[in-house]
Formats: structure tokens, C-alpha cells, sequence
């Protein structure tokens, strides 16, 4: 049976969203149809709309969908109609990582996420008179009424968790918090600093409270998103612009550097910046999208001592990560829920708007 979505269509890079019909395929036995209820603003879906990320147009995109399930493919048994869903990521789920519990670095990663196909190549819409129409981004394409994901990619959650909050559980909330919990392992009575307070660094700065880390540093240049974090678990803010971000982190820090480091920036001098504040033997981690002429010196790294990760996704399997993440929100542990600005589907531009100049933290589309 035919499905049409009505969705946020993008036809070329720096160009304005437009609404349009979309023609979604048939399901594949190991499938879901969502209609999708709300879907957060990412942005490595500006990364793509901004040309900083090669893709294919015209295309659908959107990456933190959430919703109900309308249909189930015939192979589908975990799933079934009615069943409230935030969707992750795509992974193959049989290649060497994904066997290895790393879906995050799945070997086909590349294909059936940022490509927007799925594994045989194929397209998961049409434009309506049959034209190429480019969906399956992070394989849901979630700025769309309807979206269809493999079951892989979605995560059952309780109907008493509010779909409009959830979304951003599947990619940016996950990142930073999974990068804390997960990929660096941050240890109790440690030190760590981030740099950008945006959704991935401020659910990095929450998790590292989760984890008992007694010195929490947070770095930007908007004093409001600063005072954000303090909320939320910063122990000591500085602002880039009107501060040495490396001096006060080092007198913070007893004149050793931070244990940890975060940047969600990916800008070279504040990349530069977390190295020369953290101590010998850190950890940082490297989260921002960042332009494709960016670069930074080789001495960071050689010789520094110093372990640098180019975390995915915070290391996370979505089905075990993301229900202990709304654990530990309903226990009052992670109000990530604090981040989360809505927008109704057709104020797409104000979303993106707003997330540019930083009024808003997680913008999150809901649709009619």
C-alpha cells in the first residue's frame, strides 16, 4: 500500500526547506512505518544543509525522530503498531563492529547514514510523479510525517514519556552523554572540561555529573548558555571571549590540566586550547562537524602524551544506551528535557534560526 508523507524537502545546499509530498516505498520485511510525532534539529543536518557535509539532492532529511508505529514489516516480531519509538542511527548489524557491540562504527556507517540508502542501494522514497527524491538520512529522514526505519535503527519506549522530548535522545544527547559514559569512561573525583554548551556539550556536562566528576569546566562565549550549564552541573564556567580559556582552566586545575576533554566546536584554536589544558595522559574527544578545510597541528597530538577519539554517536548501542539515559531522567538524574525548545513542522527556518544564534539550546520540530 502506497504511503505519502508530507515533508521538509531540501533541493540544493544554502537553499530554504520547502514543503512537499513524498512517495514512501514499500516495506521491507524487516521494517517499521512511524508516524513521526516530533524530531529534533541537529546540527549535522545544518552540516549537510550548509554544503559542510557532501550529499545528494533533493533530499529529506532529519536524524532524532520520534513516534508511534503504524505497520510492521512480515519478519518484524519485537515491534508492533502502536508502540511508542525514538529512532537511532543505521547500522548493518553483520559486519566485525556491529558483532562487537560497536553499531556506532558500523562498517557500512557511511552508506546507510550519510549516503541515505539503504544496504542494497536502494531508496526508501520518490518524489510523487517518480523523480528521485534522496531519503533514509541516518536511516529515517524524520523531517517527514511518516518515516520508514529499519527495526534496527528503533528503540521501544514507555508511553509515559513524552514523544516531544525524546527525538534528540538518537543522536545528540546520546553523543554527548554516551562520550562521557562510554567512550571516555569518565571516572568519579575527575576532572573534565567542554568546550561549546549546545545539546551535545551540555548532555556531555550532565553526564559527567552522573559520573561523579568533581571539577566540571564548561567553555563558550554566550554567557546565557554558560549559565545554563551551571545549572545543570558546571562547577566553574569561562568565557572564551573575555577570558584566557586555557590559563583559568589551569588554575582551576591545580596548574595540571583537566583529566578529560570535550569539543563540540571542532574550531582549530579551541581545539588547541582543550590540549594545552589538560593534563599529560588526558583523554579528549573530538565531537564537533567541522569545515572541510579545517585543520590542526600535528604536535597536538604527537608526542603530547595525549589520547585524542573521534567519538561516534558517544559509543552507544541506542537499545541499551537511550533507555538508560530516560532512566535516569525519570529518576530527576538527566533533565535533558531542559534543553528542548519546540517549534511547530512548518517553522522549520525560525528552528534553524534560532539554533544558529543560540535562542535556542534543542530545537525540536512537532508535527500537526
Amino acid at each position: 500500500m502506497t504511503t505519502t508523507a508530507h515533508a521538509a524537502v531540501l533541493r540544493a545546499p544554502n537553499t530554504a526547506f520547502s514543503f512537499e509530498d513524498v512517495v514512501l516505498d514499500d516495506l521491507r520485511p524487516t521494517e517499521l512505518l512511524i508516524k513521526i510525532v516530533a524530531t529534533g534539529l541537529c546540527h549535522t543536518d545544518l552540516a549537510v544543509a550548509h554544503g559542510h557535509i557532501p550529499a545528494a539532492f533533493p533530499t529529506v532529511l532529519g536524524h532524532e525522530g520520534a513516534g508511534i508505529v503504524e505497520q510492521v514489516g512480515s519478519s518484524v516480531t519485537a515491534f508492533a503498531p502502536g508502540d511508542h519509538v525514538a529512532v537511532s542511527f543505521a547500522s548493518c548489524g553483520h559486519c566485525e563492529n556491529c558483532l562487537a557491540g560497536r553499531e556506532a562504527y558500523c562498517l557500512k556507517f557511511l552508506q546507510l547514514n550519510v549516503a541515505g540508502v539503504r544496504e542494497d542501494g536502494s531508496g526508501t522514497m520518490t518524489a510523487p510523479d517518480g523523480g528521485e527524491m534522496h531519503g533514509a538520512f541516518f536511516g529515517q529522514s524524520s523531517f517527514a510525517s511518516h518515516s520508514v526505519v529499519d527495526h534496527r535503527n528503533a528503540v521501544k519506549i514507555s508511553d509515559s514519556v513524552p514523544l516531544e522530548i525524546v527525538g534528540p535522545l538518537g543522536c545528540g544527547i546520546q553523543t554527548g552523554a554516551g562520550t562521557v559514559l562510554n567512550s571516555l569512561d569518565v571516572r568519579a573525583g575527575s576532572s573534565i572540561v567542554v568546550a561549546g554548551t549546545g545539546a551535545v556539550g551540555l548532555s556531555a556536562i550532565m553526564a559527567a555529573k552522573v559520573a561523579g566528576a568533581t571539577t566540571i569546566i564548561a567553555v563558550d562565549v554566550l554567557p546565557e548558555r554558560l549559565e545554563v550549564a551551571r545549572t545543570l552541573g558546571a562547577t566553574h564556567r569561562i568565557n572564551g571571549k573575555t577570558e584566557d580559556a586555557v590559563a583559568a582552566i589551569l588554575a582551576i586545575t591545580d596548574g595540571i590540566g583537566a583529566t578529560y576533554g570535550i569539543d563540540t566546536t571542532a574550531a582549530p584554536q579551541v581545539i588547541q586550547n582543550i590540549a594545552s589544558a589538560t593534563r599529560f595522559g588526558a583523554s579528549i574527544a573530538l565531537l564537533g562537524v567541522n569545515k572541510p578545510d579545517a585543520m590542526v597541528p600535528l604536535g597536538l597530538i604527537s608526542g603530547s602524551g595525549k589520547t585524542f577519539i573521534g567519538a561516534i554517536e558517544g559509543d552507544s548501542v541506542p537499545q541499551i544506551f537511550i533507555p538508560k539515559l530516560i532512566a535516569l531522567y525519570e529518576a530527576g538524574l538527566f533533565p535533558f528535557d531542559q534543553l528542548v525548545t519546540t517549534y511547530p513542522f512548518d517553522q522549520i527556518e525560525q528552528a534553524i534560526a534560532d539554533t544558529a544564534s543560540g535562542a535556542a539550546v534543542k530545537a525540536v520540530l512537532t508535527m500537526p
